[in-house]
């Protein structure tokens, strides 16, 4: 794991600025003005199947390579929210510290922990209604 100091890989790096990049308005206004200038083209060569390929192919590479940097800054705002989760539940007095790293079982042990839970959310409602129409 990269320490917080801003080391990380080449693609870490990579990734992070280029999802930052793509997030900003001036980035948008450009992928705009790419589509426009190709559409106002259009006439010019007059929408030959050349013409559409370039659109179709560079929109094609665009999407792939912007796939894997998404995924990338994904994974990364998830785990790190992972952990922050853990270090509250861990620091939390009365907490439950099987939860710790919880995102690490199979679905079968994530649904019988839901159960769980959804037992226990269940029977605080029924404190709750109890609560309600004790007459005070």
């Amino acid at each position: 794991m990269a320490a917080p100091s801003g080391k990380g890989s080449w693609f870490t790096k990579f990734a992070k600025v280029t999802a930052r990049a793509a997030g900003e308005p001036i980035t948008f206004a450009g992928a705009l003005g790419v589509v426009v200038a190709w559409a106002l083209l259009g006439p010019v060569f007059g929408f030959s199947d050349t013409w559409q390929l370039v659109i179709n192919t560079s929109t094609t590479i665009v999407t792939f390579l912007m796939v894997f940097l998404i995924q990338n800054s994904q994974n990364r705002d998830s785990e790190a929210v992972q952990i922050k989760l853990d270090e509250l539940i861990r620091a939390l007095e009365g907490a439950e510290n099987a939860l710790l790293d919880l995102e690490e079982l199979d679905e079968c042990e994530l649904d019988q922990m839901r159960k769980r839970y959804l037992t226990l959310a269940d029977e605080a409602r029924v404190k709750i209604e109890a609560r309600k129409n004790k007459p005070t």
